[in-house]
């Protein structure tokens, strides 16, 4: 095989500026290449390999959400909007976000669908395992420890961040988890995208005496923030209330965005489309019992 000798010498200069090492100067220098941070020497490297290769990486899809948690006297309660996006569409009005883990066990997840769907379905078979081996009711602690074991194991890449909430013998717990397998526990917080609308509601009007009806209304109102200042947040308000007893969801409990106008023409009865010809085509002819193909 003969190269051009154009192509050649542009592999040469590649091959030099992706080997090129440059020799200290002074102190500058060595204090420059002891400093921490990102390096950039194999930017040149890798964009010859794209260029190479005719290859474009994988961009990450926007997700939308609003989700909530607030903890209560001896109750935890979770909301959550109903609108799936798929980049810019929206894929689903009335998607469940608020996932069943155990009876006294639920939590609200933002980030990819099929990831959420997966993980929570996970965690509730080993948690009813663990149930049926034990004896006793899963801990909040139990579940939060396997997800984040779980995440962290993956590096980011499932996509799941989840307010977790639930009741077990040491009382309510509300925890929030992150993708990366980061968790925190604390009275009240928000995720998804439209987070930020819904913790500006959480801050000025929790409180730690609220009623569950109190509670109720307050997520209800965070995550109604969230619908309306966020793009990807919509559709309309699910609710979660946990006690002792075990957790109620309550699918719909506000559409905030109902549709007020419906198209004034009635659709085309049934038939009203002619048909200018019709042409079928016989691939397959019987003869004495034999079945051969056309064509």
């Amino acid at each position: 095989q003969v190269l051009d000798p154009s192509k050649k010498s542009q592999q040469i200069r590649w091959r030099a500026a992706m080997v090129e090492v440059r020799e200290p100067q002074d102190y500058l220098d060595v204090l420059q290449q002891q400093r921490g941070g990102f390096a950039f020497d194999n930017c040149n490297r890798n964009a010859y390999l794209a260029k190479q290769a005719g290859t474009k990486a994988p961009t990450a899809m926007k997700s939308g959400t609003t989700i909530c948690g607030v903890q209560l006297k001896d109750a935890v309660i979770l909301a959550a909007d109903t609108r799936a996006t798929e980049g810019p569409m929206v894929a689903d009005k009335n998607c469940e976000k608020l996932h069943y883990i155990a009876d006294n066990i639920f939590c609200a997840g933002a980030g990819t669908a099929a990831d959420l769907e997966h993980t929570t379905q996970l965690m509730e078979s080993q948690m009813e395992l663990m149930r049926l081996a034990t004896g006793t009711q899963p801990r909040v602690c139990t579940v939060v420890r396997r997800l984040s074991t779980t995440l962290f194991k993956y590096q980011g890449y499932v996509g799941c961040a989840l307010v977790l909430g639930g009741v077990d013998v040491n009382g309510p717990h509300l925890y929030q988890i992150y993708p990366h397998g980061s968790t925190d526990m604390l009275p009240f917080t928000t995720m998804g995208s439209g987070s930020l609308a819904a913790m500006a509601i959480l801050e000025s009007e929790y409180r730690e005496d609220l009623t569950i009806e109190e509670g109720k209304a307050l997520v209800a109102k965070a995550i109604r923030a969230g619908i309306f200042n966020d793009l990807g947040s919509g559709g309309n308000i699910d609710v979660c209330v946990i006690t002792k007893e075990g957790g109620t969801i309550f699918r719909n409990m506000e559409k905030p965005c109902p549709r007020k106008f419906k198209a004034a023409y009635k659709p085309f009865p049934k038939g009203a489309t002619p048909i200018l010809k019709e042409h079928i085509l016989k691939l397959v002819t019987i003869e004495s019992g034999d079945v051969t193909m056309s064509g």
